[in-house]
């Protein structure tokens, strides 16, 4: 296995030749000669991303890139390894299961394999086969050999000590049946809500739009539902949410909108519409792509309560400090290296549990 230090510098050099790289895409007439080689590659696969799966637009993986450039430095890699038990000499295979809904959704899991001395067994999703190897082709310029220790497949998983999972709730009952004898972390649907009281500032509800929007609301961290206080006026909302109008111009979005609002129109259901979010108020946390579910609340100690009720199924809460554990406004889409998928502690299992 590659040592620990060898391998955060290795990923702190990537990180800054992944900027350099991500500068030039969204700049490219300013950028130097010497690099076009580079820029042309990376372009090439976003296209080809792009092409294999429609919601991966190439803003959303520049975005998705770009989140991954202050994680990649070596102080935020040292910080996040420093707590943990140096790596074991005897390095275990984990399988990883990878979801397919937003970019580079399993990058967090295969970067905690290889930093707790491990080889990764890694089954990505058929619409999401080109990035992630991608990436560790890049990698191996930075730190040769790595790829040895990295496994892709799209079929059967075999020869592998534990597993890491993510899925629905319906495939996470097959996973814990399937890997009962094997240590596991099963990962299964979780949603992200926001709580209003109507006094947020602009600029928090422009970043609660972001919260709503990024990844077309596709990921677990996205916000999927609102919860608003009795007689909330939306009209500052809706203000905010407008600089997304474009969204409906993304054809699968569109088609989903449109979908959805035809169901609600022939069921005689009560919604909000903008022309390119609905909002429904709706008792679930998971709203379908286009729509966002909202519940009203009477006090802050109700709904402080009621989220207490669900945690199990909410991966985060975006609000005010008066929200206990809440995170800011804007910040859904940016989960630091410590803030592990269902609050259990990725790196502890790799390092302890296995």
């Amino acid at each position: 296995m590659i040592q620990q230090e060898r391998l955060i510098l290795g990923l702190s050099e990537f990180g800054k030749s992944l900027e350099q790289v991500l500068l030039g895409l969204k700049n490219i007439s300013e950028t130097d000669h010497k690099t076009f080689k580079d820029l042309d590659r990376w372009s090439t696969l976003l296209d080809r991303v792009y092409i294999q799966n429609a919601w991966f637009t190439r803003e959303q993986l520049i975005y998705a890139l770009e989140a991954w450039i202050p994680l990649l430095r070596q102080d935020s890699l040292r910080s996040w390894v420093r707590p943990y038990p140096k790596p074991s000499e005897s390095a275990k295979t984990v399988a990883l299961i990878l979801a397919g809904n937003i970019p580079l959704v399993g990058f967090h899991d295969l970067l905690s394999v290889l930093l707790s001395g491990n080889r990764a067994l890694v089954k990505y999703p058929s619409n999401d086969s080109l990035l992630l190897p991608f990436l560790i082709s890049e990698l191996e310029i930075h730190i040769p050999g790595i790829a040895d220790n990295i496994m892709f497949t799209a079929g059967k998983l075999t020869a592998f000590d534990a597993v890491i999972a993510t899925g629905s709730n319906n495939t996470s009952r097959y996973f814990e049946y399937y890997f009962a004898s094997k240590p596991h972390i099963i990962r299964k649907n979780r949603n992200s809500v926001a709580v209003l009281f109507g006094n947020e500032t602009t600029q928090e509800l422009s970043g609660l739009a972001m919260d709503i929007f990024r990844y077309f609301g596709m990921g677990c961290r996205s916000v999927s539902k609102l919860f608003v206080p009795q007689g909330y006026d939306f009209e500052q909302l809706f203000q905010a949410l407008f600089e997304y109008k474009d969204v409906i111009h993304h054809q699968k979005y569109a088609n989903n909108y449109d979908y959805n609002k035809a169901v609600y129109l022939m069921s005689g259901a009560a919604m909000l519409d903008n022309g390119f979010l609905l909002l429904k108020e709706d008792s679930g946390l998971g709203s379908p792509i286009g729509t966002l579910f909202y519940e009203t609340f009477t006090g802050k100690n109700q709904i402080q309560a009621h989220l207490k009720q669900q945690e199990e199924l909410l991966q985060c809460v975006v609000g005010s400090k008066d929200i206990l554990g809440a995170i800011p406004f804007g910040s859904s889409q940016y989960p630091s290296l410590t803030t592990y998928a269902d609050g259990i502690d990725t790196l502890h299992f790799l390092m302890t549990g296995i």
